[in-house]
This record gives structure tokens, sequence and C-alpha cells, in this order.
């Protein structure tokens, strides 16, 4: 089994802003591959994709905890169904990154990414497979947990949507094809159709602290 958990904070008042775009992908993975009804467990919003005998089946993840305790419930659903690490694959907001631009690793810091910070206290490493998609700084002068917390400007609107389409398209063939095949294959993206030219580049340390 593989597991994809798209990280964001639950509730309404959320829905939308910079810091839910892992849930974003997470809904949009599900509503393509799946029957789209979520169960709760483990504190989390779970529906499985089912591609086949059970050792193919893909859990999709939206971790109830509150960004900053994402790991306890992401945690609790690797150790019950005994998931390797490299068949983990988690989805994050990313504000050290321009708006829409993607980039996966294998492994690296939680660059100032609460969720990523406490995935990574849960898992006792910080190697596993993530996905972060560019949500942009805006405003230096703007506090970082505002900024996170907010909803996207109308001008932003296309370039996230796009985002968060690719994103569900990286996780997809990271599914299919694996962690290698999906870097080289959207680390290059920056949105005008230019790249960065290496997939394997680290670049993951940050200063930022990324809201809740």
């Amino acid at each position: 089994m593989k597991l994809v958990v798209g990280l964001g904070n639950p509730g309404r008042e959320y829905v939308g802003t910079r810091h839910n775009v892992g849930f974003a992908v997470a809904d949009r993975l599900a509503s393509e591959h799946t029957d789209g009804v979520w169960r709760e467990a483990a504190s989390a919003l779970q529906v499985r994709w089912r591609r086949g005998g059970p050792d193919e089946d893909v859990l999709i993840v939206k971790p109830l905890t509150f960004m900053n305790l994402s790991g306890q419930s992401v945690g609790e659903i690797v150790r019950f169904y005994k998931i390797s690490l490299s068949d983990v694959l988690i989805v994050s907001d990313d504000v050290n990154l321009p708006l829409g631009r993607l980039r996966a690793r294998a492994s690296g810091s939680e660059g100032g990414h609460n969720g990523l910070r406490s995935i990574a206290q849960h898992f006792g490493t910080i190697e596993y497979p993530r996905l972060r998609v560019g949500v942009g700084r805006g405003d230096g002068r703007r506090d970082l947990a505002d900024h996170v917390l907010a909803r996207f400007d109308a001008e932003e609107a296309d370039a996230i949507a796009g985002a968060i389409g690719r994103a569900a398209e990286a996780a997809d063939l990271w599914i299919r094809e694996g962690l290698v095949r999906m870097m080289s294959s959207f680390n290059r993206w920056a949105g005008d159709g230019t790249g960065d030219g290496n997939p394997e580049a680290t670049d993951d340390a940050g200063t930022n602290t990324n809201g809740q």
C-alpha cells in the first residue's frame, strides 16, 4: 500500500487558504480516482484508491489534527498499516517557492514548515518523500502566519489551480512510476515553461516559519 497525505487545517474557515493546498491536492486526487467518500479514522479523513490487489491500493489522507500536529495522525496510520516510509508521499504548501512551482524531494529539512516538522518528529527521520507546492511569500512586511492562513488573491487563482492539478498529476506519477520519475518530470516546471535544470538538487532548508 502507498500513502498520499495532503497537509492542511480542518474547518470551513481554512478552505482555500495557502496552508491548505495539500488538502486541495488530496481532494483532486480523490475526485479523479475514488468514489470520493471520505471516512474518519486515526484523526484523519481517509479514502482508498483501489488499483488492484491490496498491495496496490493507495490511501489518500487529510489529517484533522491541525497543521502543527500532523505527525500524530500520519504516524498512527503508517504504524497501523505498516507502510514503509518510501511509500509515503507528503504534500504541503511552501512559502519558499514561487507561486505555482512544484518541488519533489526524497528527504530534507522542514524548511520552516511546522507540519513537516511534526511528521519528521513522529517518523524519527527526515528521510521520506515530499511534494511541495509553492504559494509564494507575498509582502515581506506581512506576518507569515497571517499570510499562509489567508486565501489567494484573485490574480493568483489561475496559477494555484494549475499547480494543484499538476501536483495531483505528480502524485499519480509517483504512485505509478516512483519518486525519481516524478522529480525528473515536475521539478523542472517553473510555471513559465522554464526549469532549474537539476531535479536532484537539494534546497529544502529555509528560514521562514510557515504558520500554524
